[in-house]
């Protein structure tokens, strides 16, 4: 079969969305050797994470020479698809060209969030505008749809009024990294490089207002002195990271934060999951919550929030909190610090449920069954 994916994320973006794209396309390359599979982005950016994709069958890099590069993503990527014979079109991150539905192209949409609906206020009205008019479209007009988590199935269904048989729930995997042995790392040279304590806990993801980050150190200050275990925050985030430092210090807590802004090596953040004591993932609303697998697969507990798909990707033995309230997740962190049979449970437990709901042979199967189904049907 020959395969089309909106490929922009992949080549070009390094967080969320971009990994997905990655990890999704590299397994189908790894375990479907026998289909050709297109990818298509109006940049082609060589790093290391995107090289395997620009040099190896059974992928072909297509990208725009159009001046209008967004036009052509939009609306002129129709025509190479004919003439690239395209059978199946993937729009990996929420959009699928104007005009596929008339081009007889069969087309998927994976749909990760509609968070914008959920929390207009944390998005401009302009970007809520183009976001909705993007998202609806696709939504009516690909022949199936995926959904990354049953929450977000339901979201679609709430908001847009989208038939309940049109989404498929296919849950992501991690990058393979994970589901493999750390045995030949040295873990105590990696904490060295960063600068991190031997015993900390972990918050992985993005600096933004969604994510929640004032609560953990409002959760912090209510902790006794003895028990502030060090708190390594790693990701990015400009205005809200700015609102984040100020807090730091209002609270005094600038020696119990270790700041990590540029963290682009999967082995050395591999690492930091395994030596941490938990993840603290108080999220307000998420699509997935990948880092919550990650550090599961690394035998970290998670102490995450009880809404949207963090439930579905925490499993059953995660400590859940109302992310509304601090002193919950105050209780979950010395639940953690007090128990060490509890935290020996999460661990195994954590990290066998993991295995079993997220595999990468799984995940991609239920992909290709998919694509299998879209095109036949």
């Amino acid at each position: 079969m020959r395969i089309g994916f909106d490929s922009k994320r992949l080549f070009n973006n390094f967080t969320g969305l971009g990994n997905y794209s990655r990890t999704l396309v590299r397994n189908l390359g790894r375990f479907f050797k026998e289909n050709d599979y297109y990818l298509y982005s109006p940049k082609l950016k060589r790093t290391p994470e995107t090289a395997l994709f620009l040099d190896q069958r059974p992928f072909y890099a297509h990208g725009s020479n159009s001046f209008f590069k967004s036009y052509w993503r939009t609306y002129s990527i129709v025509d190479q698809l004919k003439k690239d014979k395209i059978e199946l079109y993937h729009g990996l991150s929420h959009e699928i060209p104007i005009g596929l539905r008339k081009s007889k192209v069969k087309s998927i949409v994976t749909i990760h969030d509609l968070i914008f609906k959920i929390y207009p206020k944390l998005y401009n009205y302009v970007d809520r505008k183009i976001y909705d008019r993007k998202f609806r479209h696709s939504c009516f007009n690909a022949d199936k749809i995926i959904a990354i988590s049953n929450n977000t199935k339901s979201d679609i269904i709430n908001i847009y009024g989208i038939d309940a048989d049109k989404i498929e729930v296919i849950y992501q995997s991690c990058d393979s990294i994970y589901y493999e042995s750390l045995s030949e790392v040295n873990s105590d040279d990696v904490l060295s490089r960063y600068n991190i304590p031997q015993e900390y806990f972990l918050c992985v993801g993005s600096i933004e207002r969604r994510k929640n980050l004032k609560l953990i150190l409002e959760s912090y200050q209510q902790l006794p002195p003895e028990k502030r275990i060090p708190l390594v925050m790693i990701g990015r985030g400009k205005r809200y990271g700015m609102e984040i430092s100020v807090m730091i210090k209002e609270k005094g807590l600038e020696r119990n934060v270790h700041w990590i802004y540029d963290l682009k090596d999967n082995l050395d953040l591999k690492t930091i999951y395994y030596r941490s004591i938990a993840l603290l993932y108080p999220s307000l609303y998420e699509g997935f919550g990948l880092p919550i697998v990650e550090a599961m697969l690394c035998k970290t507990p998670v102490i995450t929030s009880n809404v949207s798909s963090l439930p579905e990707a925490g499993g059953p033995d995660s400590l859940y909190i109302d992310p509304k309230d601090p002193e919950a997740l105050t209780d979950a962190i010395n639940k953690i610090l007090d128990d060490s049979g509890l935290r020996e449970r999460m661990i195994k437990s954590g990290q066998e449920y993991a295995n079993q709901k997220f595999n990468e042979r799984q995940t991609t199967q239920q992909i290709m069954d998919c694509y299998l189904s879209t095109t036949n049907g």
